[in-house]
């Protein structure tokens, strides 16, 4: 009996030893899934929005070497009636309003600042449009019509085969995708188990098998296409978004700071919600959308692939809101109003007639309620309208 207990004794200290061991091997993998879990608490939410680094994998998105563009102020601006109102009921954290390129309104609340990097999330997606763009005019990518496989091939026999970019980049691949942020088990939250376990997004998009309309039909949302956009840009250059947005697109813009992609465990940059930029820097991306793509008398993307993504020209239901190649068109939309949108708050809005762009970081936990977005989009046209 005491040989037994010592036998045993020793089996449980070997079994310690190697939960220790595996432990430490996978802690900053368990770290990350207790950061993904904790994400959007109440009380770490504006936090965690702006050190997403702290939480994930990363890659650097350079600022380059040249001086910071110039963001000069205009005239003092106060908000329109009820502006103070719905800053505290949306969580706002940072406001910056532009007209005419000049500065006219830039608060910071909850805390938050100018220094602060804040989570772009879905309006990375619009920043991959326009890469698309430059990459498109420049011969790498052939033509939009072009099937996916051509340049992803890893995703043949995913249900991503028959469908074409136009397609993605219209969020009408027909693939059979769950976008619930709120059901834990849904496809967008195993992404981001996949993203803080380490895992692949390419294989996880060439997991998909399932459609429920053909390719172009109809209009669903659907975030990992935007994911196979990158697998096509990194297919068809060879190189990583990562450097290929960094040269192509920040570099011209002349940010204060250095952003940063949350990347997966490839090292791949989560294209589709993973871009992290001060406000600042985030209204420079839009004042050179405003200009149709020029900026510092430079023309960073063609005017032609600005006009031609800006326009709503997915399948989506009548009288609904709009979709492009990656970007937003209200309801009831005049020529040159559209936006980026991430959830939870994060905006990029556009009155080109008016020359406004009005740059909105959030944490709104009630980002999805009834009527939210319709009312967000009427306090920016309020906005512009009253400059």
């Amino acid at each position: 009996m005491r040989v037994f207990g010592k036998w045993l004794g020793r089996v449980l200290l070997a079994l310690i030893l190697a939960a220790g061991v595996i432990g430490v091997w996978k802690w900053e993998e368990i770290n990350r899934l207790l950061a993904v879990n904790s994400l959007f608490n109440a009380e770490k939410i504006v936090s965690n929005f702006s050190h997403m680094d702290a939480a994930f994998l990363t890659a650097p998105v350079a600022r380059g070497n040249g001086p910071s563009s110039d963001l000069p102020h205009g005239a003092a601006f106060e908000l329109p009636t009820g502006g103070a109102d719905w800053v505290e009921e949306r969580a706002v954290t940072s406001l910056l309003v532009m007209k005419d390129g000049q500065i006219r309104f830039e608060e910071y609340y909850l805390g938050t600042g100018p220094d602060d990097r804040r989570i772009s999330w879905s309006v990375a997606k619009s920043y991959l449009s326009a890469l698309f763009g430059v990459l498109l005019e420049e011969g790498a990518i052939a033509s939009i019509d072009d099937p996916v496989v051509k340049y992803a091939p890893q995703l043949k026999g995913s249900a991503y085969e028959p469908a074409s970019i136009r397609n993605v980049l219209n969020m009408a691949s027909g693939v059979t995708f769950d976008e619930d942020y709120f059901d834990k088990n849904s496809d967008i939250n195993r992404m981001g188990r996949v993203v803080a376990l380490g895992g692949t997004l390419d294989d996880f998009s060439a997991s998909f098998t399932d459609s429920f309309a053909a390719p172009g039909e109809t209009w669903q949302y659907v975030s990992i296409d935007t994911h196979v956009i990158g697998m096509v840009i990194r297919g068809a250059t060879g190189r990583s978004v990562t450097d290929l947005l960094t040269e192509k697109i920040i570099a011209p813009l002349g940010l204060e700071r250095d952003g940063y992609y949350i990347t997966d465990g490839a090292g791949v940059a989560f294209v589709l919600g993973g871009l992290n930029f001060t406000t600042r820097d985030y209204a420079r991306f839009g004042q050179m959308i405003l200009e149709n793509g020029s900026y510092g008398g430079k023309q960073v993307v063609p005017a032609d692939w600005i006009a031609a993504s800006t326009a709503a020209s997915a399948p989506t239901a009548p009288g609904k809101i709009g979709y492009g190649y990656q970007w937003w068109i209200p309801v009831g939309a005049g020529p040159g109003e559209f936006l980026a949108r991430g959830v939870y708050g994060q905006y990029i809005y556009f009155d080109q007639p008016r020359g406004v762009v009005i740059v909105t970081t959030g944490a709104d936990r009630g980002f999805r309620g009834e009527g939210v977005n319709e009312a967000n989009i009427e306090m920016f046209r309020k906005i512009a309208q009253s400059l």
